[in-house]
């Protein structure tokens, strides 16, 4: 028995059947239209090239890291750098037909994989930035640093390409209040507090992994945040724009683009992961909000969201 504030979502595949039924399987080439907006239940290096050419906006990936994991069954091995450099290559040459000139590419991994996925993004794409965001729960480690933070590359397949940066403020709380004859310089007051909303750096610190009483939450062991999602999401696509995720997971790529507007495919193999994706899909159509982002301002961690009365 759960306690009534644990919102994790971990209903089994027998529970969520229905769930499993809304995703479909692939046998042949397929259109945008028969996909759209859809959980592929299969082995995204089988998917990927029944998929059409030049439709994708938007590509965010979250590959296995070089890491033993268990993926509910599904357990993938730590491998020499050169058999990761393979299995990274393999995917990227399957995914990179798919997108159009000027999508947009972001990978997540660990310092570790970093560096190999690096190496291999520089030959296919040009990579404009890295991403470093801050896991507000460390991996905790006896003799060495523990490892708190992982990377994300940013990339895109030509030199245009979309970037809103806009709507990617992040709104902090201002506690040196400098003003000029009177009137406050670069920062707000407002009922809630004085803050000022900056433009975003490469460095995230900003971001909560879910954890039991979020609704997001569900038992998946790598889940990321819908609120570091959203970020990728809202400065790298627009409203209709199609987003791809081939390695889905949990479904927090498709969550969160159904939240902001955008089209979804994502691709998943396990089962139970299609059956919590489809399960918070659902949950998104009575909820659209995002943890940490509101009046179109992402707020700092832990910070009480409210709407901002000037």
């Amino acid at each position: 028995m759960k306690a009534d504030r644990n919102k994790t979502i971990d209903i089994t595949v027998e529970e969520g059947r229905h769930y499993l039924d809304r995703c479909i399987k692939l046998s042949e080439q397929q259109s945008l239209d028969e996909i759209i907006d859809k959980t592929i239940n299969g082995d995204t290096f089988e998917v990927l090239s029944l998929l059409p050419k030049n439709s994708i906006d938007l590509l965010i990936v979250d590959p296995p890291y070089n890491l033993d994991k268990n993926y509910n069954g599904n357990k993938f091995k730590k491998t020499s750098d050169d058999l990761y450099e393979e299995y990274t290559e393999k995917w990227i040459s399957l995914v990179k037909p798919l997108l159009k000139e000027n999508a947009t590419i972001y990978v997540c991994c660990d310092w570790k994989s970093s560096i190999i996925i690096a190496n291999i993004l520089k030959d296919h794409f040009y990579i404009q930035n890295r991403i470093t965001w801050q896991r507000e729960k460390g991996r905790g480690a006896l003799s060495n640093w523990k490892n708190g933070m992982e990377d994300i590359w940013f990339a895109t397949n030509s030199k245009t390409y979309t970037f809103n940066v806009e709507d990617v403020k992040i709104r902090r709380r201002v506690l040196a209040t400098y003003k000029v004859d009177g009137i406050p310089k670069d920062w707000e007051e407002t009922k809630q507090g004085n803050f000022r909303n900056t433009y975003p750096s490469n460095f995230w610190d900003d971001i909560s992994i879910p954890y039991w009483s979020m609704p997001e939450n569900t038992s998946h062991p790598t889940q990321k945040p819908e609120k570091l999602l959203a970020k990728l999401i809202l400065a790298s696509s627009n409203k209709g724009d199609v987003i791809l995720d081939p390695f889905l997971g949990s479904g927090t790529t498709s969550v969160t683009a159904k939240k902001l507007g955008r089209h979804y495919i994502g691709i998943e193999q396990n089962e139970q992961y299609c059956v919590w994706a489809e399960k918070r899909l659902e949950l998104a159509e009575e909820n659209p909000t995002i943890q940490g982002y509101a009046d179109g301002i992402f707020w700092e961690r832990n910070a009480k969201v409210k709407k901002i009365n000037m």
